[in-house]
């Protein structure tokens, strides 16, 4: 649960710093300004979402299951 939560946190931010190079937002690199890297930011950072979901529910699964 914690590896999820932190790996999700992870991605969602490496996935949001791609995006913002990838369409220009964010210059300073090799990657600022190429299309394919907002693309590759936005399913890092949607995997990153999923990661958060799995490990929240079963974050709340444990607190039902053990009061």
């Amino acid at each position: 649960m914690l590896v999820r939560g932190i790996g999700g946190i992870v991605l969602v931010a490496l996935g949001a710093v791609w995006i913002a190079q990838g369409t220009g937002a964010m210059s300073g690199s090799a990657m600022s300004g190429h299309g394919q890297y907002a693309l590759l930011g936005v399913a890092v950072a949607l995997i990153g979402l999923f990661l958060l979901v799995r490990a929240w529910r079963v974050r709340n699964n444990d607190r039902r299951q053990h009061p």
